[in-house]
């Protein structure tokens, strides 16, 4: 027969032993909780990657087909072939709208609803000027209202990569998420629009071979920009190397140029690119004056594997530029 002191050792165990085996429940089922939220949130970010890769697809297609040069002999095939292009959109929109969205990138995925939503009108717009940019008649009119469509395509950009993607990073880093480099969660940069020339209408004509009045301004005295450096995080690369920057986040470049010409110069575009790799990005400084030095800092739109590439980095020539040899630079980098 247990004695009373034995009873309430033996009680006094067992009491330990539930309390142990309630809090081995809670620890358990908050691991669960804790290993579904980030798998949710490692598919919605799957999911974004996914469609944006997509639509760069569609991108490619498109633009192509504008450039293609099919409108000097069949305009309304082309315009076919855009419309096309739209319905991809269209479905990359839809696509997303039916994702499972994760609270805490609600934002995010309102933002990227947008950004597919203006890719998908833009192509739509541009598609049903495209007869009328290819008669000279009315060429100049609907040149110019594909070339303001563009800017959908920019804006679609900058909403994207500002905004979507940066919020989701966010969330994957609370999470405890690595985000890029070789075991990290892979994101998505996107580039839509391929160059910001695409803005304007001179250049808009030349890639649908639509004819313009011709202007009689030539080009007269010095234009453009020397590239004179590049730096990250305040380190100047040096284009012998060693040059060693972290992969992620993805780094930003800070490009030092000078205008060397005679005139001011508008929208001028800077491009980092990371060789062997489709990373790369870009900025625009919107106006430069004679002689004045200034910086424009790039984001790549991803995170670089880890290991040495060549990055160039590059100031785009400008209109009636002659010399462009200054206005390129390249260096060895390591990503770690």
């Amino acid at each position: 027969m247990p004695t009373e002191e034995q009873v309430r050792l033996r009680r006094a165990v067992a009491l330990v032993g539930l309390v142990v085996l309630v809090i081995l429940i809670v620890l358990g089922v908050h691991s669960c909780q804790v290993s579904q939220a980030n798998s949710a949130l490692k598919d919605y970010s799957d999911n974004v990657a996914s469609v944006i890769r997509s639509s760069d697809q569609t991108s490619q297609r498109f633009f192509s087909l504008l450039a293609s040069g099919q409108s000097t002999s069949n305009a309304p095939t082309l315009q076919s072939q855009v419309d096309e292009a739209h319905l991809n959109a269209q479905k990359e929109l839809a696509t997303a709208q039916g994702f499972d969205v994760p609270g805490q990138v609600a934002s995010a995925q309102q933002d990227l609803l947008l950004a597919l939503r203006m890719r998908s009108d833009g192509i739509a717009n541009i598609a049903g000027q495209l007869q009328s940019a290819l008669q000279p008649s009315t060429a100049t009119g609907a040149v110019n209202t594909i070339a303001a469509e563009m800017a959908r395509f920019y804006a679609s950009d900058v909403l994207y990569k500002d905004y979507t993607l940066p919020m989701i990073v966010s969330a994957l880093h609370s999470a405890g998420i690595a985000v890029g480099g070789s075991n990290g969660e892979p994101v998505e940069g996107g580039q839509f629009l391929p160059s910001l020339q695409w803005l304007t209408p001179t250049y808009l004509a030349s890639q649908l071979h639509a004819s313009l009045p011709s202007s009689s301004a030539a080009c007269s005295g010095l234009h453009g920009h020397a590239l004179n450096s590049v730096s990250v995080s305040g380190t100047m690369l040096q284009s012998g190397g060693p040059n060693t920057v972290p992969a992620s986040p993805p780094p930003t470049f800070s490009l030092n140029i000078t205008n060397g010409g005679n005139f001011s110069e508008t929208n001028v575009e800077l491009k980092v690119s990371v060789s062997g790799t489709s990373i790369k990005g870009q900025t625009v400084i919107p106006q430069t004056t004679p002689g004045e030095t200034t910086s424009g800092q790039v984001t790549l739109d991803s995170s670089p594997p880890a290991g040495t590439y060549n990055v160039t980095a590059e100031v785009v020539p400008v209109p009636c530029e002659k010399n462009t040899a200054n206005n390129f630079l390249t260096f060895p980098v390591t990503f770690q």
